[in-house]
């Protein structure tokens, strides 16, 4: 191990790979078990967190003996550099990231505690979807460093249109994948599926699990559902009502072609976005924006997995070029001894 990586402040991260409540499952099956390439689309995730020089551990929670399986893998298990545990899923997205973040702060995957000091409640995470088969190390890296500086106590990640744009049907002759956007003043972005926060200095984490519960944002029972259960109702109050809407309504007219329309509702900045998230969620919000489209895509539908598993090589090439032109390359030591594969088994036994 070099100097240089000894200096890097290290995080955890915690991986949501649960199947419970709003997870949804494709062809039956639950979508981060779904093969890409050869191997799930959890494995690809946890690979790639392998070379975020800023991650230091990966906590998977969800199927716990599923997943003990798939990572004991030998083909599997020779990706890993990094310590890596498994949590047992809880009922809902927020719960499992909540107990993932108790089990943290106990050290023990099976046993977690409840912060219990201002260290503890200061604690930092960083949180990634289990689905995202395009995703980069470089992304995740450039979002935590600036996560890091902006002084927030929760970052939620943004990926600009043009990142995405590799992905539309007319890139690759018809079955691509297309995503609903924010259309803010400031641009076109897509919430990507990285998060950073200390989770004990959310006052209101229900919310954003509400929030996510309503995330699929092209039905209108979705949007009004969403207004009603959580901006309204949960304490956002009309301007963030306001907000949502007339973001989404921009959305809208921009999916249906109506360019002119959707520019001119583009009237909400990130800055006005950021306080009213805050207030609703009672916590220093920001919102942070990456140059690379791998983790602006997760795997939601059938027509998306078909999708992915027709384009992988080309898609996946195509986001570790951009990557690595637009933040560079990342390196790190090949193994670091001494650390915990998976269970029962230490790299020094290898």
């Amino acid at each position: 191990m070099t100097t240089e990586s000894l200096s890097i402040q290290t995080v955890p991260a915690i991986v949501a790979a649960g199947d419970s409540r709003a997870a949804k499952a494709i062809h039956g099956e639950s979508k981060v078990f779904l093969e890409v390439a050869g191997r799930p689309l959890v494995v690809h995730v946890v690979h790639v967190l392998q070379d975020v020089p800023e991650v230091d551990a990966v906590w998977v929670v969800g199927n716990k003996e599923r997943l003990e399986r798939v990572f004991g893998e030998p083909s599997v298990r020779a990706g890993l550099r990094k310590p890596i545990y498994f949590v047992e899923q809880r009922e809902s997205l927020l719960a499992n990231a909540w107990e993932a973040f108790r089990c943290i702060l106990s050290g023990d995957p099976d046993e977690g505690r409840d912060p219990a000091s201002d260290a503890d409640r200061d604690r930092e995470i960083f949180f990634a979807s289990g689905d995202m088969p395009f995703a980069t190390a470089q992304e995740m890296s450039a979002f935590i460093q600036q996560s890091r500086a902006n002084g927030s106590e929760y970052t939620c990640g943004l990926t600009t249109d043009s990142a995405l744009e590799s992905f539309l049907p007319d890139r690759v002759g018809g079955q691509g994948i297309e995503v609903a956007y924010f259309n803010m003043r400031d641009g076109r972005f897509r919430q990507n599926n990285l998060h950073y926060a200390r989770p004990a200095r959310i006052g209101q984490l229900v919310a954003i699990e509400e929030m996510y519960e309503h995330r699929h944002q092209r039905r209108l029972i979705n949007m009004l559902g969403l207004a009603w259960s959580v901006l309204f109702a949960k304490g956002g109050g009309a301007r963030v009502v306001f907000y949502y809407m007339v973001m989404h309504v921009s959305s809208w007219a921009d999916r249906k072609g109506w360019r002119r329309l959707a520019d001119w509702l583009r009237i909400v900045t990130i800055e006005a976005t950021e306080g009213a998230v805050g207030a609703m969620l009672q916590t220093k919000f920001r919102f942070e924006v990456v140059a690379v489209g791998g983790c602006g895509i997760d795997i939601d539908t059938e027509e998306e997995y078909e999708a992915a598993q027709t384009h992988f090589e080309r898609w996946h090439s195509e986001q570790q070029r951009l990557a690595e032109a637009t933040y560079g390359a990342l390196g790190l030591p090949a193994r670091v001894p001494g650390l915990r594969i998976a269970p029962g088994e230490s790299e020094d036994a290898k």
